[in-house]
């Protein structure tokens, strides 16, 4: 059993840290932990980072939150239980848990204070895969909430993702309402059937979130 908070040890620059592809192949640590046929986890064991975290599907809800916590296949956190109820829910058959930042913090003031460059290509890498999982358009949901202010690069990270996403065809949505800011509701405390809603991330984006940040101009 993995702990109930995860604090990081240390920073991520001065750990081993397998970069995605490696990470997908998979390792000893993680044979026979989990079913392989049901579940997405890379890596497939726990460490101070997560890339990937989802159930296998050819229609995914891609949920894209701050950074992980403790989660893992069998093991999902309340956040989790609630992404799952959501993209079942809005009739999808299964969901994936992505993250903007891939270090492991229950609490996201622990995360590190300086993106880790490696770490940032890595999780873009496992991003793209992401996407190509999905039958047609892939569809993402916005869901990291007003926590994406407590680090200025993860703004950086986001508009990574969009273009990444663009190549994709990729289709943005919201569940529940956004705060005063403009940021997407965290998966959170919302009802099992809170309905997706069309979310123009790149205007999101350049007006809610990069010019409000802090240190920014806005």
């Amino acid at each position: 059993m993995g702990p109930k908070v995860h604090i990081p040890k240390t920073e991520t620059r001065e750990i081993p840290v397998l970069g995605f592809e490696e990470a997908l192949a998979g390792s000893p640590q993680g044979k026979g932990r989990y079913d392989a046929e049901k579940w997405l986890y890379v890596p497939d064991f726990y460490s101070e980072y997560r890339y990937i975290l989802g159930t296998k599907g050819v229609r995914p809800l891609i949920c894209i939150g701050i950074n992980p916590s403790t989660a893992r296949p069998d093991a999902l956190d309340n956040t989790l239980r609630s992404v799952e109820r959501i993209a079942l829910g809005n009739g999808f058959d299964s969901f994936i848990m992505f993250n903007v930042y891939a270090q492991r913090a229950t609490r996201p003031k622990d995360m590190e204070k300086t993106c880790n460059p490696f770490l940032h290509r890595e999780n873009m890498k496992a991003f793209a895969y992401v996407l190509s999982l999905s039958e047609g358009a892939p569809a993402v949901w916005a869901a990291w909430g007003t926590l994406i202010e407590k680090r200025e690069y993860l703004a950086a990270c986001v508009a990574d993702m969009i273009g990444i996403g663009q190549r994709y065809g990729a289709r943005w949505y919201t569940a529940g309402a956004r705060s005063k800011r403009g940021h997407p509701h965290h998966p959170l405390y919302l009802r099992k059937d809170a309905p997706l809603e069309p979310f123009d991330v790149g205007r999101y984006l350049c007006t809610d979130l990069m010019f409000r940040l802090p240190g920014s101009d806005g």
